[in-house]
């Protein structure tokens, strides 16, 4: 720690980022230098649930719902909707007036074609499909989606903000295979994505599109409400060293950090140019996902010796300090303060790690010495951290452990591979997850037990899936709940991950930006005062 902020204050962006490009005097106030949480391993936000992905896709694309700051769905694209026999009919009007980034009319075939796609790839789009007898345009604004049974989170399906939202695409690219990674952008949103000016782990470029129809009124919060880009041209400036980002945002060379890292905190926050701001209200959960796949974690006493032995207080204190204000541990499957969080089976992560006991599970299930590769994107300073608490607790557990060390692509590359660790596979890998993820069965990522259509790690519990049916079914609140207690001792069962805890990361930007949007930072409506 010492060594970094020793750097403060010397090392600079323009020093440092190979090929940056050089700011004249008076273009700030047309140019917004953003510095995101990584780099846009991908153009096609389906390929991957990496947040840089997701944030750089609602830039050039829009959504049929957005969520305000309640993560309620308001209406973006769509202009409405209408729900008919017993909620198996719903018919969806767009809005007059938004077109693609070539000009073309947004069209309901558009939209049907996107949804098609997001379905393959998104837990909820699954579910949807599984229910879906028909979807099909009526016209060029309006179209209907006929179900077998109700399925009445489609406003929240069609609305999320994260893990694969379903933004609308021309119908000629959201045609392609979900498994097919799209490499060109048409996009939706108030931003265009410049790809002569993309430079891999350096350089993102994005362009104002002047003929963007914004969503008329509503709370601009997460993603919903008017998505205005005051900003003519956008630079995400990809930076791998947090000291020689913090360098740069205090010589003004960079606006904005997207998300700080915490030992730098106490410094940047006593700077009078600097504004330290939490944004992400929902937080940031981390969890350990085993691969299901591969011996030893396909074993669930194994997979629950893991528990034993990793404490959450350890990875949360090695990511954010010895502050508790800036996290939580002792938590389950579901966010804090989320109406399915509950107290049920708890004990299991809560107080003192037992590592006798852990190795005695590993010793009875003949798994003591096994061989684990644990992936680790060390360029990520928070997934180091954690990863790092983690590999030492399997360890000491018995495990011989080693630990891949590449940086964030190459990890999520490999990290979708279902080869066994010796053909370049893994068995551990350290995630992250909004908290507004995570709040309940029918978007959770990591709660899914589908197998092989399951999140990396592939897990297959047909109690998990039936008690998610369940819960879709559920038809109050309270009834939601129960069946959300029972998830959570089953999770605690089959284990389909290890939690971590949860933390709030602070953004750091220029004093004169006027941030807007708050609960996901998306730099959207964000403008420079005078």
């Amino acid at each position: 720690m010492i060594a970094r902020r020793a750097l403060l204050g010397t090392a600079t962006a323009a020093t440092l980022i190979p090929g940056a490009p050089a700011i004249a005097q008076g273009d700030g106030a047309h140019v917004l230098r953003f510095v995101p949480q990584a780099d846009v391993t991908s153009l096609d936000p389906l390929a991957t649930t990496s947040y840089a992905v997701r944030n750089h896709a609602h830039l050039c694309w829009d959504t049929l719902y957005g969520l305000d700051d309640a993560f309620r769905p308001q209406p973006q694209l769509a202009e409405g909707h209408v729900v008919e026999d017993d909620g198996r009919r719903w018919t969806f009007t767009l809005r007059e007036g938004p077109t693609f980034h070539d000009g073309e009319r947004i069209r309901a075939a558009d939209a049907v074609a996107s949804i098609r796609r997001w379905m393959v790839r998104d837990t909820h789009g699954q579910t949807l499909a599984a229910r879906l007898d028909a979807i099909e345009a009526l016209d060029d604004r309006r179209f209907v989606l006929r179900l077998r049974r109700p399925f009445g989170v489609m406003l929240d399906a069609l609305g999320k903000s994260s893990s694969y939202p379903c933004f609308v695409m021309p119908e000629r690219f959201a045609s392609q295979p979900a498994t097919a990674p799209l490499t060109e952008i048409v996009g939706s949103g108030p931003y265009s994505f410049v790809a002569d000016e993309r430079r891999a782990g350096s350089l993102a470029v994005y362009r104002r599109y002047d003929r963007y129809s914004p969503a008329p009124g509503g709370p601009v919060a997460v993603t919903s409400g008017p998505k205005i880009a005051h900003f003519e041209r956008l630079e995400w400036q990809m930076i791998g060293d947090p000291s020689t980002i913090g360098a740069a945002l205090q010589a003004g060379e960079v606006d904005w950090w997207e998300r700080m890292a915490p030992d730098l905190r106490p410094l940047i926050s006593r700077r009078r140019d600097v504004v330290v701001d939490r944004i992400e209200t929902q937080g940031t959960v981390a969890m350990l996902r085993p691969n299901h796949l591969h011996q030893p974690f396909d074993d669930p006493a194994v997979r629950r010796a893991l528990l034993m032995a990793v404490s959450q207080t350890d990875v949360m204190s090695a990511i954010m300090g010895d502050d508790r204000s800036r996290f939580r541990d002792g938590i389950g499957p579901f966010t804090p303060g989320s109406s399915l969080a509950s107290e049920e089976g708890l004990s299991a992560v809560a107080g003192p790690r037992d590592l006798a006991a852990a190795r005695a599970a590993l010793q009875a299930a003949g798994k003591l010495g096994a061989k684990v590769v644990v992936l680790n994107a060390a360029d990520q300073v928070n997934n180091n951290a954690g990863t790092l608490i983690c590999a030492d607790a399997m360890k000491r557990m018995g495990l011989d452990v080693e630990v891949a060390t590449t940086d964030w692509g190459t990890m999520l590359a490999r990290r979708a591979k279902k080869e066994p660790p010796a053909q370049g596979g893994w068995n551990a890998v350290y995630v992250a997850f909004g908290g507004e993820d995570l709040t309940n069965p029918g978007g959770h990522p990591l709660l899914r037990g589908n197998g092989q259509d399951a999140w990396f790690g592939w897990p297959s519990s047909p109690g998990l899936e039936a008690l998610r049916d369940e819960w879709l079914e559920a038809p109050d609140l309270e009834a939601q709940k129960r069946v959300g207690r029972a998830i959570q001792a089953r999770f605690f069962q089959d284990v389909p991950y290890v939690p971590l805890g949860q933390y709030f990361l602070d953004s750091a930007y220029r004093r004169g930006l006027k941030v807007e949007r708050r609960g996901m930072t998306v730099p959207l409506n964000v403008r420079r005062e005078a």
